[in-house]
């Protein structure tokens, strides 16, 4: 019975895309068996799974460094008129002063006694951008500014710095005092202090610049990797943080970021919990549909995101080996959330839920819940299993309504 239905649920998304070929089974080995136990899945499908997006579509990252250190260069405890502490440290990637340097912000709630648990993300702007804390550091890093950037109208942003004029013109997206009141921390970091996101300077900055080994080769380190990749890297922060409870961490991200925390919830199995919302292509949403962003696109205009093998599948999306079910299925047996918006047809809502769905299988097999759903939902409805799913009004963008249903999964699974 129960293999039944683990076929049938790949039957119903299979009959969902518009492919050329099956969607590829994440119960299937390399070896053409299937996945009989537990065992096998934990131990020899998951790495199989790994290697093969590693090689094939984001690059092989390197291991922690051993000389990084941190640095809690300011702290209040009665920040934000007393509901917060407020803590900003530096994390020295290869320990050096000089050397790359990711700033974490994190506000740590005040009326919780304990441990509390946080959820953890980058941010497209900066830290200072979140929130109008004047006491927030101003990035040093390099700034988008043009029509890339929709705050640099603003006259926040003068030959690519930052300037006090940015300070909480990304308040919108990051709704502080809603997370804060239900208990949870927040950590965030900002994108380019990691790695640049400008296609033409691609991998020669941030930490790239620190792993010449791992660039020039098919499988070379790519900035949604290097994004995940720091993710860990604040997680190891987390960890020595007595203020935060290193078991309760979510990891999060919105578009091109929430690719990132995808895959870093899928290497990184000390993230309790992934949110990702609005990733779409190269993030939840399935390449076998031919719908939306496709990976002609994500090669050409973002030559630096994905490893150099993935160029080899433009114009492919159908006829994949592998898709995005298998990365969101790698974060299973944790809770993982997947959002869209109707009006973001980039992303390609159906194929992100679908995604959600065809990952269902590998939960189902660990003795899981999954998307229990059979069918998008409809508007501004979330559903929420060991998956959770749900598609707004509206377009590409991070809002209060997402905020709150990630809140009330977060305490469904946290609390």
């Amino acid at each position: 019975m129960k293999k039944m239905v683990l076929y049938g649920l790949l039957w119903l998304v299979n009959s969902y895309l518009q492919a050329q070929t099956p969607l590829p089974d994440p119960l299937l080995m390399n070896n053409g068996q299937r996945v009989k136990t537990l065992e096998q899945w934990h131990t020899q499908r998951r790495k199989e799974l790994l290697e093969l997006f590693a090689n094939e579509m984001y690059g092989h990252s390197p291991k922690r460094p051993a000389e990084m250190r941190f640095e809690v260069f300011e702290e209040d405890k009665k920040a934000l008129n007393g509901k917060a502490t407020r803590r900003q440290v530096a994390v020295y990637i290869n320990g050096k002063s000089d050397g790359p340097r990711m700033d974490l912000l994190i506000y740590i709630p005040n009326h919780v006694k304990g441990r509390v648990p946080a959820i953890l993300g980058l941010n497209f702007w900066g830290n200072h951008a979140v929130h109008p804390d004047p006491n927030i550091r101003i990035t040093q890093s390099w700034m988008e500014s043009g029509k890339g950037n929709p705050y640099a109208n603003h006259s926040c942003v003068v030959n690519h710095q930052a300037t006090e004029a940015c300070r909480g013109t990304n308040a919108n997206q990051w709704p502080i005092d809603s997370i804060l009141d239900r208990g949870y921390a927040l950590v965030t970091a900002y994108r380019e202090d990691i790695a640049s996101d400008d296609a033409k300077t691609g991998l020669q900055k941030g930490v790239h610049t620190l792993y010449p080994e791992l660039q020039n080769k098919g499988d070379n380190f790519g900035t949604i990797a290097a994004w995940a990749w720091a993710l860990s890297r604040a997680m190891d922060y987390l960890e020595t943080d007595k203020a935060i409870d290193a078991e309760k961490v979510a990891v999060f991200g919105w578009s091109r970021l929430g690719k990132g925390a995808l895959w870093a919830g899928a290497t990184d199995e000390r993230f309790a919990m992934v949110i990702s919302n609005e990733s779409g292509a190269g993030g939840a949403k399935l390449f076998h549909r031919g719908v939306g962003e496709n990976i002609r696109r994500l090669c050409t205009v973002f030559p630096h995101w994905y490893a150099a093998n993935f160029k080899k599948y433009m114009d492919k999306d159908t006829l994949l080996p592998f898709d995005q079910h298998e990365v969101i299925a790698l974060v299973a047996p944790r809770p993982v959330y997947i959002a869209s918006a109707v009006d973001d047809k980039g992303a390609d809502p159906e194929g992100e839920f679908a995604g959600a769905k065809a990952a269902e299988v590998v939960y189902r097999f660990l003795g899981k819940e999954g998307l229990p759903t059979e069918k998008i939902p409809i508007l501004n409805t979330s559903v929420q299993g060991q998956i959770g799913y749900h598609i707004r009004s509206g377009g590409h963008d991070v809002t209060l309504f997402d905020w709150q249903q990630y809140l009330n999964f977060a305490d469904k699974h946290f609390k």
